[in-house]
């Protein structure tokens, strides 16, 4: 069955990409445990393909225990030489360690009082951004608010967690919703109460 609706044009044709894009990119996400997923597969994707990280997602959520970040933070030396033996996964030492200490970063920041959640979404006050982008060429890599995000994680202790990995996060998780105001994402998603 054909299906001519309008989108936005990075997401192509492929079948997985499609699906992401119409039924998880810039839907608000409030789970933690989801919110922790979409910051570790974000920062697995600095200097490669989208597309490339869909593809291996379910192996991410295999090897990292479904991101259950308790989980995630009791990971050792024998975890990281299994992680950077595993296919399903980009095997590159520096991202791997980075996500076992984001999951320990998150454990602690809750132990100060405050959710990943409360955290997150207290950078657009609880409610996402709605941006009217008219051209692809219109959407921001980067923003003052992935900055600021990006400075306060790291002080929280997170890493890979750049303003362009953060904004990238932003636009996955629907603390700000980027589809172009021609894609039928947009519309909708701006209807939708979180």
């Amino acid at each position: 069955m054909a299906d001519d609706r309008r989108r936005c044009p990075w997401c192509g044709d492929d079948p997985l990409y499609v699906a992401y894009h119409d039924d998880q990119w810039g839907v608000p996400v409030r789970d933690e445990r989801m919110l922790f997923e979409m910051l570790t597969l974000e920062g697995a994707q600095a200097g490669l393909s989208w597309l490339t990280i869909l593809r291996k997602r379910e192996g991410y959520r295999q090897a990292f225990a479904d991101f259950e970040p308790a989980r995630v933070a009791r990971f050792g030396d024998d975890d990281i030489a299994a992680l950077l033996a595993n296919p399903a996964i980009v095997r590159n030492r520096a991202k791997i360690v980075s996500a076992i200490g984001n999951a320990r970063a998150l454990l602690a920041l809750a132990e100060s009082g405050t959710s990943f959640t409360e955290f997150v979404w207290g950078f657009v006050d609880g409610e996402p951004l709605v941006n009217a982008h008219r051209r692809p060429a219109d959407v921001p890599a980067e923003t003052p608010i992935s900055r600021a995000m990006s400075r306060s994680l790291k002080q929280h202790g997170f890493r890979f967690c750049g303003p362009i990995i953060c904004y990238a996060f932003m636009q996955s998780t629907g603390l700000v919703n980027d589809h172009l105001t021609s894609c039928y994402r947009h519309a909708e998603l701006r209807q939708q109460r979180c």
